[in-house]
């Protein structure tokens, strides 16, 4: 079932000469262009009173009532499946994610994903792309990551995204001691002899990461690391490229390293460590609606920092 908003502005002047669907675009940026000039053809957008046609031109300064109808964008099924709130606001969520929940739905996980807990949790995401998610983090990533919640606050967050204004933040904990802190600038894309796994490779998307060390350990190193780009994989694919593997890293750990002298409870707890440890700490971004800043941490799962204990251990 559709929902409806309904959204009440004036076309601005620098849209003046404009056909109708053109500086309606302007005025509500937050929907395509092709979607606004459907809703012109339906009747639903009603300028000082009338109804114009896309090809008419727009004077500036007019009234606009919109009535949009919002159609289902996804088919997947809601679901009863409890989420960890960072931030709830009326226009967006910040979620807490556990390792080893699934983002999005797909071939093979049609269910339990963060997609069908957040159309539990908000019915109306239903009428937004991937159910408002507006970046990803990989099923075995824990941590922060932000919801949209309307399409005026999805279009914003994707706008912030693409223009790098969304800072995030992680904490990996790698195999090899880090002297110091520093960046990489290496393209990133599919390895050429495995399609699961991304690589740094000649002609790839361009990817940056600024790494810097927060603790280290005998033979192991907590960094904490900032996306400037956000490739698939990025991080775990930059650190295993300065040889420098993420922990438990599946894909790209190159098997566990167990350092010389190691006790048996380290042991045990490295062994029964069997996911990346990295995890999304912290986002920073605008307020979609007012502007202000917004900072969101996601504590540490227990996995973790039982780790971190575990090598702090005399």
């Amino acid at each position: 079932m559709a929902a409806t908003e309904t959204h009440q502005a004036h076309i601005p002047m620098s849209a003046a000469g404009l056909r109708m669907d053109a500086a309606l675009a302007q005025t509500f940026p937050q929907f395509s262009r092709a979607r606004l000039t459907q809703w012109l053809k339906d009747g639903r957008i009603v300028v000082e009173d009338r109804s114009p046609r896309p090809r008419d031109s727009a004077r500036g300064g007019e009234r606009v009532r919109l009535c949009a109808e919002l159609e289902t964008v996804g088919s997947d099924a809601p679901e009863d499946i409890a989420l960890d709130l960072l931030v709830e606001d009326p226009a967006f969520f910040v979620i807490a994610k556990p390792a080893g929940l699934v983002v999005h739905p797909g071939a093979g996980n049609r269910s339990g994903t963060l997609v069908n807990a957040l159309l539990h949790r908000d019915p109306a995401l239903v009428a937004l792309p991937r159910a408002g998610i507006v970046h990803r983090l990989d099923k075995d990533t824990s941590g922060a990551l932000v919801v949209a919640r309307t399409p005026a606050a999805h279009h914003a967050l994707v706008k912030a995204l693409a223009k790098r204004q969304i800072t995030r933040e992680y904490l990996a904990l790698v195999q090899g001691r880090v002297i110091a802190g520093g960046s990489i600038d290496a393209p990133i894309g599919r390895h050429p002899g495995d399609r699961l796994r991304m690589a740094v490779v000649e002609g790839g998307k361009p990817a940056r990461s600024h790494y810097r060390v927060v603790e280290r350990f005998d033979a192991h190193t907590l960094l904490r690391v900032a996306l400037e780009t956000g490739r698939t994989h990025q991080i775990r694919v930059h650190l295993a490229h300065l040889h420098w593997p993420i922990i438990g890293d599946p894909l790209y750990g190159g098997g566990l390293r167990l350092p010389a002298g190691s006790s048996p409870a380290l042991v045990e707890v490295l062994r029964g460590f069997r996911r990346q440890a990295l995890h999304a700490q912290t986002l920073v971004f605008a307020h979609p609606v007012d502007g202000r800043e917004v900072r969101a941490t996601a504590p540490l799962p227990v996995d973790f920092q039982t780790l971190l204990e575990a090598l702090r251990a005399p």
